[in-house]
């Protein structure tokens, strides 16, 4: 008999705030975090927005001394993981931290780290490359680095997905506890990407928006889409086992009911025709909840801004979804963050999981003349109530990585 697994506490760093109430806020009034990218000389790129995390002070949750030692994706992570454990008020001590275990997914972890240590050896030479170097980079010392920092000892592993990381780690992690491997895990994802060879890698594959206007510039399911927009941050939640946070008296904001993962087998960067992986991962997920489609009500979509995803993805959930697609609000809140790569889907489950909450779904800005095969609800400009008990986030990413989780309120 598999077990139960609620989410219990939650947080995250993001272009939108660096706190679950302000950026889900933020997100239901249709704000933007993106803007004109302050890390990078813009005059050395065609591309110019991005959506930068702001106001982040790794300080306030880590020595300094340790803030030094981490790339800027890993301090997000932690700052993150603090904020998830404060919430859901879990304390891991000698007589629990083996049944807590740590799954947090990273697309490409420390590029910030590659490209300033890569400066160094060429500048000065290879006795000159800092001995933090390896473990500041690698993607998985982000759940390294949260099980070390707060003494978690389960588990301990990362996804690499692309932009699928931190939706597939999730999935994951939700595996080990429903298995009864772990009581807890901490675990989504958590990206920094916005680096000059990133940014320049995107450029050239054509990916990202040349769209000059940072208020205007990420628009799925727009006519007018023409790539999406660098982001970055993290995202944490806490999940248990149902038992665990009953003994413990916790607040259970949703339970997980469903995962679902596919490979396109197709191309290294292109979504398979008409969304096939992207509908078999759908399709898993809700055959996992053994849920009803009509209990559906909202859809967190991966919706990048670009023309073959938005479309495809839209052919899918028609395909799954059939006459009840009509019925579904969709949005994607990469309108509003960017796409965050790696962490995206962990901070977009944060938002499906507080949408749900609320039955309030945000909106997809900037959505102003609609693609004509791009026809569902997509709360175009303004946040939309919804019906459903569940609701379901997509993440697709580079190699034809698909992973889908379905959430449900909780009823005892």
């Amino acid at each position: 008999m598999t077990r139960r697994v609620v989410v219990t506490g939650m947080g995250t760093v993001n272009p939108l705030g660096n706190d679950v109430e302000r950026s889900f806020g933020r997100a239901l009034a249709g704000e933007t975090g993106i803007d004109y990218m302050e890390r990078l000389d813009r005059e050395l790129f065609n591309v110019h927005v991005a959506g930068e995390v702001k106001d982040f002070n790794p300080e306030q949750y880590m020595d300094k001394k340790d803030a030094r030692k981490m790339d800027r994706f890993t301090q997000y992570a932690v700052a993150s993981a603090k904020m998830a454990l404060d919430d859901a008020k879990f304390e891991i001590n000698d007589d629990n931290a083996t049944r807590v275990g740590v799954w947090i997914g990273s697309g490409i972890g420390g590029m910030e780290t590659y490209e300033s240590q890569f400066r160094t050896f060429l500048e000065k030479g290879a006795r000159r490359v800092s001995p933090f170097f390896v473990p500041m980079m690698i993607p998985d010392m982000a759940a390294g680095q949260v099980s070390i920092r707060f003494g978690a000892k389960g588990i301990n592993s990362c996804t690499v997905t692309a932009c699928a990381s931190g939706t597939n780690a999730i999935g994951d992690a939700f595996r080990v506890i429903e298995r009864g491997e772990a009581d807890a895990m901490i675990t989504g994802g958590s990206e920094a990407p916005i680096t000059s060879m990133a940014v320049a890698g995107f450029a050239s594959a054509k990916a990202i928006t040349t769209n000059d206007n940072p208020k205007e510039a990420s628009r799925p399911f727009d006519a007018n889409r023409d790539g999406f927009v660098i982001g970055e941050g993290a995202g944490i939640l806490i999940l248990e086992s149902l038992e665990s946070a009953q003994e413990r008296g916790a607040h259970i904001y949703a339970e997980i009911v469903g995962y679902g993962a596919t490979g396109d087998a197709y191309h290294m960067t292109a979504p398979a025709p008409e969304g096939e992986g992207a509908k078999r991962s759908m399709e898993l997920a809700i055959q996992d909840a053994g849920i009803d489609k009509a209990d559906v009500g909202y859809i967190n979509a991966h919706g990048t801004s670009t023309p073959y995803n938005d479309k495809y993805e839209t052919m899918a959930i028609k395909d799954v979804f059939q006459d009840h697609a009509k019925e579904l609000i969709v949005s994607s809140t990469k309108s509003m963050t960017g796409h965050m790569l790696g962490s995206t889907g962990a901070v977009e489950s944060i938002f499906t999981i507080k949408a749900l909450e609320n039955r309030i779904a945000p909106p997809t800005i900037n959505l102003h003349e609609k693609d004509p095969e791009c026809d569902l609800d997509y709360a175009a400009n303004e946040k939309k109530a919804f019906n459903g008990d569940a609701a379901l986030n997509n993440s697709f990413g580079f190699g034809g990585h698909n992973a889908t989780l379905l959430f449900k309120r909780f009823n005892q």
